[in-house]
């Protein structure tokens, strides 16, 4: 079986703190060890730039993150990670995307459609403030997931709007172009990541202002988690674990036994100073080592930008191959490498029949085979993946027909494989002749 891709994308708009790392950095660098998988990280800083327009937070930004990523144990020999404004093929694959994407989609898309219901609400312009770049956000994402092929997309659910959308504008590329150019995305919704409170107990947020930064100094962490708010209860008297932020952000940290241990002294009423205490040193235990990592890459910025180019070197080896692909296929070609001639063959081809791809709403995967009069010869049965179905396609253009035949009643077989059934008014002889144009083009 072929390896998973999973792609995982950061915006360089922030500072991580001790939510990002339980919440996403933690549990994606354990996920990135896994055999069988094709780890892929890369830096948003596109992204960063919808919400974000200061030069010198967005650089910081990005070497903060960077640094924590590789602080917390991503190895790049291992993974993809890569800073994105370094592919110039994304932006590329986003136009031409865009070129065939719908603008009634992208009004529906959830961050728009916030964006507008507040302008509304407040009696403005429904479009004010709004800039294009949130509007095409779900293209660029799109682009980001599409170029390198990714099987998997790890996402909150306020985000699968976003990989489903992605799905949309690859099988719309697909079918415009006759061919499954792209994979499509799932999102893998990840029910069990933990949420951190922050220090007034609320979910730790920027937004909230109540985070406590990943790899602050041993000091201000200590002061940060004795300020933690709590209740009135004194020493003594006995603790709910159930809604204790001070618990929760301990048990994220803790072994089981020590959560086990930090149960008991709640029902036997330690006091909240000893039990910071105790959730400082737990923290403290596992962030230590990384912090002294930390600390040593973002005194070395030069050795940060170094993975990252060789990231890049390596992320590019794959996305370039596919937009010069991508690029022939909507026509983007050198005009001095093909004769008078051949050009009017070329055209003369673009009327042949074509293979259309698609999804159906049950799920499956299916194809046509469409004549250059745009009536339908073969239709497919259903598919359980793209793959599956462009594995077909690919025999058929590849023996041309020849092991092509058809049973009554029973449909079209390919050797013993069911390939499906011919279209209303098309003939067997039809297929086969169709299918020789592909064979003799060496498609």
């Amino acid at each position: 079986m072929a390896n998973q891709r999973v792609l995982t994308g950061i915006t360089t708009s922030g500072t991580p703190h001790l939510g990002n790392y339980a919440g996403a950095i933690r549990p994606a660098i354990a996920a990135s060890r896994q055999t069988g998988v094709e780890s892929f990280y890369f830096l948003a800083d596109y992204h960063a730039l919808i919400k974000v327009q200061d030069p010198a937070r967005v650089q910081h930004s990005t070497l903060e993150i960077a640094a924590s990523w590789l602080a917390c144990g991503l190895d790049p020999d291992k993974v993809w990670f890569y800073r994105q404004s370094d592919i110039p093929e994304i932006p590329e694959l986003t136009w031409l995307l865009t070129c065939v994407t719908g603008k009634g989609l992208l009004n529906r898309a959830h961050a728009y459609k916030a964006a507008v219901d507040k302008n509304t609400a407040e009696g403005n312009d429904a479009d004010a403030g709004i800039t294009a770049g949130l509007f095409m956000y779900p293209v660029l994402m799109a682009a980001d997931i599409l170029l390198f092929g990714a099987h998997k997309v790890p996402v909150g659910r306020d985000q699968v709007q976003h990989i489903e959308m992605a799905r949309d504008f690859g099988a719309r590329f697909n079918h415009l172009y006759g061919q499954a150019y792209f994979t499509l995305p799932e999102a893998a919704i990840e029910e069990s990541v933990a949420t951190l409170p922050g220090l007034d107990g609320r979910k730790m947020s920027k937004s909230y202002d109540n985070t406590i930064a990943l790899f602050a100094d041993a000091a201000t962490l200590k002061k940060q988690i004795m300020g933690l708010l709590t209740d009135s209860k004194a020493p003594g008297e006995p603790k709910d674990t159930e809604g204790s932020a001070l618990f929760q952000l301990y048990q994220a940290f803790a072994t089981p036994a020590q959560t086990a241990a930090m149960r008991s002294a709640f029902a036997e009423g330690i006091a909240w100073g000893d039990a910071k205490q105790q959730l400082f040193a737990v923290i403290d235990a596992e962030i230590a080592p990384m912090r002294e990592r930390y600390n040593a890459l973002m005194a070395d910025p030069a050795r940060i930008e170094s993975i990252l180019q060789a990231g890049a070197v390596k992320a590019r080896a794959i996305a370039t191959p596919l937009l010069r692909e991508l690029r022939q296929a909507v026509g983007l070609r050198n005009l001095g490498s093909v004769s008078p001639t051949q050009m009017d063959a070329a055209v003369e081809k673009a009327a042949l029949p074509v293979f259309k791809q698609y999804r159906e709403k049950d799920g499956c995967f299916h194809f046509k085979l469409v004549a250059a009069d745009g009536r339908e010869l073969l239709v497919s049965i259903g598919h359980a993946s793209p793959h599956e179905a462009g594995q077909i396609v690919a025999r058929l253009k590849q023996e041309g027909g020849a092991s092509l035949h058809h049973i009554a009643g029973a449909g079209l077989h390919l050797g013993e494989i069911l390939v499906g059934r011919l279209a209303a008014d098309a003939a067997l002889e039809q297929v086969i002749n169709a299918l020789a144009a592909f064979a003799e083009e060496g498609v």
